[in-house]
């Protein structure tokens, strides 16, 4: 089954990302509404994960266009990790090894049926030199295979004026940890 949005859905959600483009316009700076909205309306189809960032808390905003592909990046711009995407483990492997107290869903899961990617450490440093991100929570950002097959996986926050990377078990959760996604389109 396709996922798609109807017209007016579409309209509100665009309605919405033109407000917040206007609003944040330091976040890119070298791009224009109207070339932002064409990319949009030319794949309709990637407009449902944009509404699935949008309904979790992520706030999206696109921070750049990729010189090489042509597609502008949404990231989840929301001031604290997106309040939809609390309280869950890193992955599936590590939801079906708990064995009492799971959490709903993990990161990785939901990012995947909402048809996005889990910021990497280095996005997520990218994302912070737009403003200041996670000053109460933390997110789960993709985490290396080899910390993963040990049975860990990393987040990072920013205290301190600083962004920190950490580890904890993958199957760990907390009310104040989800993750930030990004979409590209």
């Amino acid at each position: 089954m396709k996922k798609k949005l109807n017209k007016e859905q579409q309209n509100e959600l665009l309605h919405i990302l033109e407000e917040r483009f206007e609003k944040y316009g330091s976040r890119h700076a070298d791009l224009t509404w109207d070339e932002v909205e064409r990319r949009l309306l030319s794949q309709v189809d990637k407009l449902w994960a944009l509404e699935a960032m949008e309904a979790t808390g992520g706030e999206p905003d696109v921070i750049a266009k990729d010189p090489v592909t042509g597609e502008y990046i949404f990231y989840d711009c929301a001031i604290e990790s997106p309040k939809g995407r609390r309280s869950i483990c890193y992955d599936r492997q590590a939801l079906e090894a708990r064995k009492a107290n799971k959490p709903e869903n993990s990161a990785v899961n939901m990012a995947e049926e909402m048809g996005i990617q889990i910021l990497t450490e280095e996005e997520y440093r990218r994302l912070q030199q737009l403003g200041e991100f996670d000053l109460k929570t933390s997110s789960w950002v993709a985490t290396p295979a080899g910390i993963r097959k040990r049975g860990g996986a990393i987040f990072c926050d920013r205290r301190y004026d600083q962004v920190f990377t950490y580890h904890n078990g993958a199957d760990s959760y907390y009310a104040a940890r989800g993750f930030r996604g990004l979409l590209r389109i």
